[in-house]
């Protein structure tokens, strides 16, 4: 059997490096996940408190329509769905920081660097796709749904209904608008460039129109146009930001 390899015979790529069992992992991993899952049902309690102005929040789009609650106990069971959804918003940096670190002594210094500008990244695009589904995506689908057979039914809609469509779309383009950081990740660890990325424009309009098609909880072409036209966007922007860090990444200096 050959010998294991020493501690330091790269001493310094893995700055971070901790040497753990098995068994110790895995504990530190359970340890993890329960702070985290904790850290959500804090902040899931904490907005249960104020859930009554998140949910009116939440109606602004849909002006000039009635609510209803269908069943006993209907709108309790969307308090408690708005606020687990607005805990997990709210925990989510502090999950993402037991994420790393819990991978973040396994990484290399390379690798230890792209970590904070993908984060940040991460956590702007994710505000800016709630924000954006919010403002723009909701009141189009409403504006077209409610138009469409307004001489023939009144609109009253069920509230639980309602906040199923918002908060799934909000959170569905919120995950689509992460594209650029995945590119940003992909280009900078040498696995793809700009020029590919450019060059699959075509097929990525065609995934954009079927994840805007699978992603929008309603069937109104107004919708899956505005986030196939966000997603195309988006990957456009992925496709600058490679080729700014392409431009950027200083060249091999010539062997002697």
């Amino acid at each position: 059997m050959s010998d294991p390899i020493p501690e330091d015979t790269f001493p310094g790529e893995f700055p971070g490096e901790v040497h753990m069992s098995l068994v110790e992992h895995l504990e530190e991993l359970r340890r993890r996940v329960l702070r985290s899952l904790l850290a959500v049902v804090v902040g899931a309690a904490a907005c249960l408190v104020a859930v009554r102005p998140l949910v009116r929040l939440l109606e602004v789009p849909a002006e000039g329509i009635r609510f209803l609650q269908l069943a006993p106990g209907e709108f309790l069971f969307v308090s408690l769905k708005v606020a687990g959804y607005a805990g997990l918003t709210l925990a989510l940096p502090y999950v993402i920081f037991e994420i790393l670190a819990f991978v973040l002594p396994g990484l290399t210094r390379r690798e230890r660097r792209l970590v904070a500008p993908a984060v940040a990244g991460s956590t702007v695009l994710f505000a800016a796709g709630l924000a954006f589904a919010w403002w723009a995506l909701v009141p189009a689908a409403l504006r077209f749904l409610v138009s469409y057979g307004a001489d023939v039914v009144e609109p009253i809609w069920s509230i639980e209904r309602y906040l199923d469509f918002v908060l799934l779309l909000m959170v569905a383009t919120a995950l689509a608008f992460q594209l650029p950081v995945l590119q940003l990740l992909l280009g900078a660890l040498g696995l793809i460039d700009w020029r590919t990325m450019l060059g699959a424009w075509r097929w990525v309009v065609l995934v954009a129109a079927l994840a805007g098609a699978v992603l929008t909880p309603s069937t109104d072409p107004i919708t899956m146009l505005l986030l196939t036209g966000a997603i195309t966007a988006l990957y456009l922007l992925g496709v600058a930001l490679v080729a700014l860090a392409e431009g950027l990444r200083p060249s091999p200096s010539p062997s002697a």
